[in-house]
């Protein structure tokens, strides 16, 4: 059987000398050979399809914004990222086939056979962002994911949320080595994060993020899949 590294839930949780809650690994209900075996037609069954858009170097993966635990409250607040957020406008609804295949994919994440359906679909790409729209639901769904960055090792992923409740509980340490998981800043113009080593964040004043400047799309940058480099400041849309 293959295993994944996954957090306890909290009423059990396993805490370390450091205080951070630490990774736990036990047997998953698929085998190993999932993973070689599963075709892609097979895959988007489960999981749903990829997205691609053209700023990006390749694929994303893409969930509703309704359903952001923080984004959601966020929304409200004026000043605030999300209370203008793009995922709640544009052709995320203008199209009802979006907002559906997002919440396919919403549906999926208690499928037994997502991590290996991911890995079928990612495996090739060499760059991948995860949550163009949507954010983590759960420390599973974190850990979840972590199981399908170590089985595409030839994959740079890209992980932006701000759902520090799920960081907070861990060592930045635990994070697969080909992921990048940036906490994204909740208030236009505000501070970052100082406990979590990559950030991101929006301003009306500068940028770091070129996409604005080259027909809105990465080209040649990977500042955001970079762990040398603490902090990506996006300018406000």
């Amino acid at each position: 059987m293959a295993k994944s590294c996954k957090l306890q839930a909290s009423e059990s949780m396993d805490h370390g000398p450091s205080g951070k809650l630490q990774a736990i690994i036990w047997p998953d209900s698929f085998d190993i050979k999932d993973y070689e075996s599963m075709k892609v037609k097979d895959a988007i069954k489960i999981t749903g399809s990829m997205t691609r858009t053209k700023k990006m170097p390749g694929l994303s993966y893409s969930l509703p914004a309704w359903e952001c635990i923080t984004g959601k409250k966020l929304r409200a607040v004026k000043g605030s990222v999300c209370s203008g957020c793009y995922a709640l406008k544009g052709n995320y609804t203008r199209y009802p086939a979006i907002k559906a295949a997002q919440y396919y994919r919403l549906a999926s994440l208690m499928e037994p056979s997502w991590i290996p359906a991911m890995v079928a679909q990612v495996k090739r790409q060499k760059w991948f962002r995860w949550h163009d729209a949507g954010d983590i639901q759960s420390a599973k769904h974190l850990t979840n994911i972590f199981e399908v960055c170590k089985q595409t090792p030839s994959t740079k992923h890209w992980l932006p949320t701000r759902e520090a409740r799920f960081l907070s509980l861990m060592d930045p340490a635990i994070v697969p080595a080909n992921l990048i998981i940036r906490l994204s800043g909740h208030m236009v113009d505000g501070k970052n994060a100082t406990w979590w080593p990559w950030t991101s964040s929006v301003s009306t004043k500068t940028k770091t993020c070129p996409a604005k400047d080259q027909g809105n799309r990465c080209l040649d940058c990977r500042a955001c899949w970079s762990r040398n480099i603490s902090n990506v400041v996006y300018p406000k849309h």
